[in-house]
């Protein structure tokens, strides 16, 4: 976090590996074909702007942006916001924290954010310069913005639970 503060992180677990797994491929398989962007899954850490690396469990950046970087910045922590960023909780996060996680996404760039809540079957959508928009009892999300036409379906990730 640009605070400082150092958060360290057990692996997660099984069913939020799968969840995270299935969410990446899912937004894989759409940019691929939408073309304008590349997704990153949890393993890349981004320099944000305020000086805090973080990781979120998926994102995506356009091409147009990527290009602001080096090849050489981009092969470790390069320093960039993704535009669209995930964060999907495990049962060692805590809500309070990924809040904060995702508000930083979005005072350091990111154009959306998803906190997808399985245990709760809840969403926050974060958007730059509004309060987050709270969503439950929903089967599916839609892409704004930056990945207009990315549909999620959350019945796959409900169903695992």
């Amino acid at each position: 976090m640009a605070d400082g503060e150092i958060v360290i992180m057990p692996p997660a677990g099984d069913e939020s590996s799968h969840e995270c797994a299935r969410l990446n491929a899912r937004l894989f398989n759409w940019a691929e074909r939408d073309g304008r962007g590349r997704v990153f899954d949890s393993s890349a850490g981004f320099k944000l702007p305020n000086g805090a690396t973080l990781s979120p469990d998926a994102s995506w950046i356009s091409h147009v942006r990527l290009a602001t970087v080096t090849r050489e910045q981009i092969r470790k922590f390069a320093p960039i916001c993704p535009d669209f960023v995930v964060e999907v909780q495990s049962p060692s996060d805590s809500v309070p924290r990924l809040k904060r996680k995702m508000h930083e996404w979005i005072h350091n760039g990111a154009q959306l954010g998803w906190l997808i809540l399985p245990d709760s079957k809840t969403v926050h959508v974060y958007r730059p310069g509004q309060e987050p928009e709270f969503l439950t009892n929903i089967t599916q999300l839609k892409g704004e913005g930056p990945v207009e036409g990315f549909v999620l379906d959350l019945t796959e990730i409900w169903s695992q639970l």
